[in-house]
């Protein structure tokens, strides 16, 4: 079975809380790109993992697709294996929750290749122990996502966004972010109206929806990366309407009016910033592109 595990983008990020176990409790909304990794599921006795393409990430047992299948046969005491090879096609550290999608890809994949049986919201709660982006993935829509990820919220998207990303910087760790965020007070006027712009995306109202987008992260994670701030800058001059970072980042994010505009301007940055993307939102996570 071959499958796409797309990655996401967050159009906001508002923080609204800290667990008292340290969780930052999260206010999203988050949509599938087109852009993703090649899963391929393979049955085989024993549990084994290969990766390639750019970046390369090393096939052990750290790799969240195998923590996926491990978690998986345990849960369901499936008595043989699989062979998983994942084609790296997202940025890493990028803020785009390329690894959490490729573990929703093994739990979708297999639940199906193993006839499990699981239903979607069992999945859920499986994966939110792999990672708070792991339901997300799985559930493969526009939401709105509350809690440590586990509250989710299907919204309605009025139409399909060309995007351009770019990864411009090195990545960035989450962990880090999150830490340096939580040293610094935050102002009121950097949250985001996430009823405004969850409505702009109902409606497909681009400037609606520049007014009401925002992401808590961005600044600390420009001072950490200060090569953020100038994307995002050179995206609104190459004709972006919205332009934004994405989870804790490194990748930033354009919407563009058109496919036309989005091209040219990813024409225009790609021979500045190496790591770039033309691509655009998704109504569904994961796809099946071979059974």
């Amino acid at each position: 079975m071959r499958l796409l595990a797309k990655a996401k983008i967050n159009w906001s990020l508002d923080i609204t809380g800290v667990r008292e176990d340290g969780y930052h409790l999260m206010d999203m909304l988050m949509q599938p790109v087109e852009l993703g990794d090649e899963v391929t599921l393979t049955p085989a006795e024993e549990m084994r993992i290969t990766t390639g393409g750019k970046p390369l990430l090393k096939a052990d047992e750290r790799h969240l697709a195998m923590r996926a299948a491990r978690l998986l046969k345990e849960e369901t005491g499936y008595p043989g294996g699989v062979a998983i090879h994942v084609e790296k096609r997202t940025p890493v550290g990028a803020g785009m929750g390329g690894g959490s999608a490729d573990a929703a890809a093994v739990l979708f994949g297999l639940n199906r290749m193993w006839g499990a049986g699981l239903t979607g919201a069992e999945l859920e709660a499986l994966g939110l122990r792999l990672g708070a982006d792991v339901p997300f993935c799985l559930r493969g829509r526009l939401t709105r996502t509350r809690g440590i990820g586990e509250q989710m919220e299907d919204l309605p998207c009025a139409r399909t966004f060309p995007l351009v990303v770019i990864q411009p910087c090195r990545g960035l760790s989450t962990r880090d972010v999150f830490a340096a965020f939580q040293a610094e007070r935050m102002r009121q006027d950097l949250h985001p109206d996430t009823e405004a712009a969850a409505r702009a995306l109902a409606e497909g109202d681009l400037a609606a929806l520049r007014r009401s987008l925002r992401n808590v992260l961005q600044p600390v994670s420009v001072r950490m990366r200060p090569e953020i701030g100038a994307c995002v800058g050179r995206l609104k001059e190459a004709g972006a309407e919205v332009a934004l970072m994405t989870g804790s980042g490194s990748a930033v994010f354009g919407v563009f009016r058109t496919p036309a505009r989005a091209r040219a301007a990813f024409v225009a940055l790609a021979t500045r910033y190496p790591t770039a993307y033309l691509t655009r939102t998704s109504a569904r996570g994961i796809e099946i592109m071979e059974e």
